[in-house]
């Protein structure tokens, strides 16, 4: 593990999402052994956003990185996405699949992959269309400060999501509360909260470089989530074998939790 927390500025000067895509979000390996991390995910997912309710006019996705698996099996059931990451450089890769640019990550197989969980693998190019329509704007965030999308403000939506994102970007338990507190004001009393985080690892590393991760336990995810005014719902922990040393992570927790009607 990385001796010192990994903040913000780092990821600004050293995260490659080229390489991170490279590294985590082929569906195969080169020696073609699947990526169980990732559909472990994807299946997750496809079950969360199956759940009563999980539906709605707008779907803001914190922390999204440069990828897109996270909103497979969310866009058949929001009309408008709006994506939020710190990082620039992730936005921008982000932004070149989103207009279909020359040298884009190609995502087809996974696509594929979410399309068969839901019954039809040949609808691939429709839900990349879909998506690609969707996704209204990507915007920096600061998952840290109080209102996360500071200095623009945005209208609470009826759901976040926030995938592989927390853990990484706060050095401390109680940081993790307090972040869980802020990303909990953009979404509606009423409205859900989709997560998945990484549990009891310290790092994952790509490219000769080192990340840093919170070490967390499933109590601690839940009752940080309770205590942001939230109520659990759906909570499932999936243990994971890393194959090889990116990361040192255990298992893998999956929740959906609704916003109370006030922060009691």
């Amino acid at each position: 593990a990385p001796a010192v927390f990994t903040d913000a500025e780092f990821y600004q000067q050293n995260f490659d999402p080229r390489e991170y895509l490279k590294e985590f979000y082929n569906l195969s390996d080169s020696q073609g052994r699947p990526n169980t991390f990732l559909m472990q995910n994807l299946r997750s997912l496809f079950k969360m956003f199956s759940l009563d309710g999980l539906k709605g006019d707008t779907l803001i996705d914190v922390g999204c990185g440069p990828t897109i698996y996270q909103l497979l099996s969310a866009c058949e059931h929001f009309q408008e996405i709006i994506a939020l990451d710190y990082t620039d450089q992730n936005r921008q890769e982000l932004e070149k699949w989103l207009k279909n640019e020359a040298g884009a990550f190609d995502w087809r197989p996974v696509v594929k992959y979410a399309c068969e969980l839901e019954g039809d693998r040949e609808k691939w190019a429709e839900k990349e269309e879909k998506l690609r329509k969707k996704v209204r704007q990507v915007l920096k965030c600061d998952v840290t400060k109080a209102n996360p999308t500071d200095p623009v403000p945005l209208p609470p939506a009826d759901c976040i999501i926030s995938t592989l994102c927390l853990e990484a970007a706060c050095k401390d338990l109680a940081t993790f509360c307090s972040t869980l507190r802020n990303i909990g004001t953009l979404v509606k009393p009423g409205g859900h909260l989709v997560m998945v985080t990484v549990l009891r690892e310290t790092y994952y590393a790509f490219n000769k470089q080192v990340f840093s991760c919170l070490r967390l336990e499933r109590n601690m995810v839940e009752e940080a989530v309770e205590g942001a005014g939230f109520d659990v719902r759906f909570c499932e922990v999936q243990s994971y074998l890393p194959d090889n040393v990116c990361t040192d992570c255990e298992a893998m927790l999956s929740l959906v939790a609704r916003r109370r009607a006030s922060n009691t």
